[in-house]
């Protein structure tokens, strides 16, 4: 069996060695868990998986909400130019 890189891979999807560092603001939150989402409907695959004692939503957005919350969704924040809005 070989190593993995920083990344694992679970049936197919990426997820991160380590969490992301946790979402402080809840605007920034709702746009990760919305682009999450709509990943999520073009048919990208869980990084959660369910148990027999613990069911999943079946919505994509309350799963791409999970995820998010768990830290399986990287995320960037750009800083704003604001040269190019001239």
């Amino acid at each position: 069996m070989d190593a993995l890189s920083p990344t694992d891979v679970l049936e197919g999807a990426l997820i991160p060695a380590e969490p992301a560092p946790p979402i402080e603001s809840r605007f920034l939150f709702v746009d990760v868990a919305a682009l999450r989402a709509k990943q999520l409907r073009r048919g990208a695959r869980l990084r959660i998986a369910g148990t027999a004692d613990v069911q999943l939503p079946k919505k994509p957005e309350r799963l791409a909400m999970e995820e998010v919350r768990r830290g399986l969704v990287l995320y960037e924040v750009l800083p704003v130019n604001p040269e190019d809005n001239e």
